[in-house]
Formats: C-alpha cells, sequence, structure tokens
C-alpha cells in the first residue's frame, strides 16, 4: 500500500477486480500444483492486506517492508517451500503458460535461479529460486541494495548458481513494452487492456497488441 509513485496500487481497480485481485486470479490457470502465499508488510498500512487475503482464503505472511529478502527467506521457512516462483502484486498479466513452461524447466535441470522477465513484456515474466538458493542469497547478501530486492544478489553474482534462461516464442517477446503497474499511466493502460481484451483472461499475444494500439491512439490524441 506504500508505494510512493502511486499510492495503495495493490487495491486500484482493473476491471471487476482489484490489482492483486488480477494477480491472484491469473493464477488459477497455472497447471502445476501451488500454494499461493501474500508476502507483505508488517507496517498497519498493509492491515488492509492481510484483511484482503482472509476475505479471499488466500495466506498471508507479514515482515520487513524495507528487507524484502528478509520478508522472503522467513516466508519461505516457515512454509516449509523447497522453490519458490516470485510474482509481484503489480504485474496483472504473468504469462501463466510460460510460467508453467518456466517451472518445467526450473525443475528439469535442479536448476538454483530460472527466470524469464528478460523476454517477455516487462510483467509478463517471472522467477524461481530455489530454497537453497534464497538461503545463500539471505546469508551472503553484502548491501542494502541486496536486501531491498530479493534477486540481486542472484544476479550480482551469477557465477554462485545454476541457473536457467527460459525461451519464450518471438510473437512474445517485447521485453520494451510495459505490462506492469508502476504509475498512473501504467494503470490507465492496464484498464484498457482487460476493456478490450476479447478473453477472459488476457494472453500476452493480445495484450501486446493492444497496448500497441492504446499508444498509437494516445499519440494521435497528442
Amino acid at each position: 500500500m506504500g508505494s510512493s509513485r502511486l499510492p495503495g496500487k495493490i487495491f486500484k481497480m482493473i476491471g471487476s477486480r482489484s490489482l492483486l485481485g488480477n494477480v491472484l486470479g491469473r493464477l488459477q490457470s497455472l497447471k502445476t500444483p501451488y500454494l499461493a502465499v501474500v508476502a507483505t508488510t508488517d507496517q498497519e498500512r498493509d492491515d488492509c492486506v492481510e484483511r484482503f487475503c482472509i476475505e479471499e482464503a488466500v495466506e498471508c505472511f507479514r515482515g520487513s517492508e524495507d528487507n524484502v529478502l528478509e520478508r522472503y527467506y522467513k516466508c519461505a521457512s516457515l512454509y516449509n517451500f523447497a522453490q519458490i516462483v516470485r510474482l509481484t502484486a503489480d504485474n496483472p498479466f504473468t504469462d501463466i503458460v510460460e510460467l508453467d513452461r518456466l517451472i518445467e524447466l526450473h525443475l528439469s535441470g535442479s536448476f538454483e535461479f530460472s527466470y524469464s522477465f528478460d523476454q517477455l513484456p516487462l510483467g509478463a515474466g517471472a522467477e524461481i529460486f530455489s530454497f537453497s538458493a534464497l538461503e545463500r542469497s539471505y546469508y551472503k547478501a553484502e548491501s542494502a541494495y541486496h536486501r531491498e530486492h530479493v534477486d540481486e544478489y542472484v544476479l550480482d553474482y551469477p557465477e554462485k548458481f545454476k541457473i536457467a534462461r527460459l525461451s519464450v516464442p518471438e510473437q512474445k517477446g517485447r521485453p520494451d513494452l510495459r505490462l506492469t503497474v508502476d504509475t498512473l499511466e501504467d494503470l490507465h493502460l492496464a484498464r484498457y487492456i482487460v476493456e478490450h481484451s476479447q478473453e477472459e483472461r488476457v494472453s500476452t499475444e493480445e495484450a501486446i497488441q493492444l497496448a500497441i494500439k492504446y499508444s498509437s491512439e494516445r499519440k494521435s490524441l497528442s
């Protein structure tokens, strides 16, 4: 709830559901069995996040606001997770097809860190940590920057981990496009995509086309 650029964004409405509701709703299409946990902060302003989770029968963990790496590590420890898929609550268009493929890749090679976020539109990708990789990151983190971001220690020291990168279909390869919600403009785009989609759950291909159309319409108006 404490987002500086778009305060309270996780409960902004996108279509008939909140941003957080959209994120959780897309997971219902995941073929891989999973347990979803909303790992929010221990700040009073996020009490409403915990209430939302109770109402929606979703697991909720609360931890440090600034030390996100610690929050993830303690959450994973509490739930005894062997593998952790990281999805951020401002990405309503996670590509579930590619997430299933990413999980399969991650498990097939006993990888410690696997990702798809550098090829898909920003916000459509994901990353997976083994618990051992998360634990090592937690204990080896050298700077505040590493603790503020869950994956930065791994990304700074890739030679210390067994890493896999998912190859995605060419038609989805648009990392230059934003499908995340970090600003008011991002929110307008997300709402446009949902309102104009012909699908119950927007595919990455359709989201890309609608994002391009939205940008073109905005330029013509200006």
